[in-house]
C-alpha cells in the first residue's frame, strides 16, 4: 500500500455501513430523454469483489423503480444498459427519489432527494470547481514552458498553482474532519492523496469517535495502523512525478495474451495511460467515465493502455469483461511493484496521464467529467 491509497480504496467499502441499519429502500426515477432499456441497481464493494447487481428494472418513458435490501448505509450506483453513464448515491432513506436527463452530462443534473445525497453532490461539485481552477492554471503553465515562454510569470504560475493546491488539500483535510455523513467522509478520503502523512495523523483515529458503530470507518482505522507499521520499515524510494510538457517515460509489459505492448507503439495518438487494478473500488467505479470517454473519442486519433497493478490474472482478466474495457490491457502482475509506478511516482490508484502524440504529457488525474472536458478540449 502506498502513501494513503487505503484512503482511496476504502470509499468503496464493502462495509460503507452506518450506525443505522436501512433494510429494504427503492428508488423511484425519471430519466428524460431515455430510450427504452434496463437499469441495474448495483453496490459496489471494496476488495476484488466485482460491483453486484441488486436489481434490474425497464425504463419506461423514461420512468422506473428499483428496490433492494441493504443490512446499512452504503455506495450504490445506477447504471444504464444502452449508455456508460452511471449515477452513483447513497441508501441513507428507504425511499429515494431520482430525477436526471440523459442528455445532460452535467454533475449538477442529476438530483437524488435525500440529505446525504445533497452533500455527496455538493462535495463533488466543489472538488470539480477546484480541479478545475487548478487545471486551467497547470495548463496555461504547460504552455508557457513549452513555447519557452516569460520565466517570471512562469514562476507566478508556477506559485499560484501551488497555492491552489494547498488549498484544496486543507479543504478535503477540514472537510473529512467535519462531514456528518460516514459515506461521504469515506468519498472525501479519496482525494487525501497530497496531503502530508501528519495531518492524517491527526484525524483519521477522530473518525471511530465520531462513527463508533460504523464498520467502515473501523475497517479505515485499521488500514490506516497497518500503513504506518509498514512505513516504519525500509521502503524503496518512490520515483518522481513527470510534469506536463514532460516526455511520458516509456515501458513495455504483456498484455493479457501474453504479447510484450510498449508505449512507445501508440505514438501518433494521444493516449490515456490509465493505472487501475480489479481490487481498487474508486478505479471500478471511475470505469464507467473512462469507457464512455472511449467510446465518445475512439475514431478521433485517442486510444487508451490500460495498466493494472493486479497480481492474480484472473481477477484482473474478469474485471476487464465486468466493466467492458476493449482497449489494449497491460500489466507485469507485480502489483505495487509493477515496473511503472517508480516511472510516474504516483502512490494512489486510480491515476492516469494523456499523451499527445508526440509521447508529450498534456494532463493527468483527469477523474469523472474532467477527462472528457480535457479530451473535447484537445480533440477538436
Amino acid at each position: 500500500m502506498k502513501k494513503v491509497l487505503f484512503a482511496t480504496l476504502i470509499i468503496f467499502s464493502a462495509g460503507c455501513a452506518n450506525e443505522k441499519q436501512t433494510g429494504k429502500f427503492s428508488v423511484t426515477g425519471e430519466i428524460k430523454n431515455a430510450p427504452a432499456q434496463k437499469i441495474y441497481l448495483e453496490q459496489l464493494y471494496f476488495s476484488d469483489k466485482n460491483p453486484e447487481i441488486l436489481d434490474t428494472a425497464e425504463i419506461k418513458d423514461g420512468k422506473f423503480e428499483l428496490s433492494a435490501i441493504a443490512v446499512e448505509e452504503g455506495l450504490f450506483r445506477l447504471r444504464l444498459e444502452k449508455n456508460e453513464r452511471g449515477y452513483l448515491f447513497i441508501n441513507d432513506q428507504p425511499k429515494i427519489m431520482f430525477n436526471a436527463n440523459i442528455a445532460d452530462s452535467s454533475m449538477e443534473g442529476p438530483v437524488f432527494n435525500s440529505s446525504a445525497n445533497d452533500r455527496f453532490k455538493k462535495l463533488m461539485l466543489t472538488v470539480s470547481e477546484k480541479s478545475r481552477s487548478m487545471s486551467a492554471i497547470s495548463g496555461e503553465l504547460n504552455q508557457l514552458k513549452t513555447t519557452n515562454g516569460n520565466d517570471s510569470l512562469q514562476n507566478i504560475r508556477a506559485a499560484e498553482l501551488n497555492g491552489l493546491q494547498k488549498q484544496f488539500t486543507d479543504f478535503i483535510i477540514k472537510y473529512v474532519d467535519t462531514s456528518t455523513d460516514p459515506v461521504v467522509t469515506m468519498f472525501a478520503l479519496g482525494y487525501t492523496q497530497g496531503a502530508e502523512p501528519g495531518a492524517l495523523k491527526s484525524i483519521i483515529p477522530g473518525l471511530e469517535k465520531r462513527f463508533p458503530k460504523h464498520q467502515g470507518i473501523a475497517s479505515i482505522v485499521l488500514q490506516y495502523n497497518q500503513y504506518v507499521a509498514k512505513q516504519n520499515q525500509s521502503q524503496p524510494r518512490q520515483g518522481a512525478t513527470p510534469a506536463n510538457g514532460d516526455l511520458a517515460p516509456d515501458f513495455t509489459m504483456n498484455d493479457v495474451n501474453g504479447k510484450p505492448v510498449s508505449l512507445s507503439s501508440f505514438k501518433g495518438k494521444y493516449v490515456l495511460v490509465d493505472f487501475w487494478a480489479s481490487w481498487c473500488g474508486p478505479c471500478r467505479g471511475e470505469n464507467p467515465s473512462v469507457v464512455a470517454a472511449y467510446n465518445k473519442f475512439k475514431d478521433k486519433n485517442f486510444t487508451i493502455l490500460g495498466v493494472s497493478l493486479d497480481e492474480n490474472k484472473d481477477e484482473w482478466i474478469k474485471a476487464i469483461k465486468a466493466d467492458n474495457l476493449s482497449w489494449t490491457q497491460v500489466s507485469d502482475l507485480k502489483g505495487w511493484s509493477c515496473a511503472a509506478v517508480p516511472l510516474y511516482g504516483f502512490d494512489g490508484i486510480p491515476y492516469n496521464v494523456l499523451v499527445d502524440p508526440e509521447g508529450k504529457i498534456i494532463a493527468s488525474v483527469l477523474r469523472g467529467s474532467d477527462l472528457e472536458n480535457k479530451l473535447n478540449e484537445v480533440l477538436k
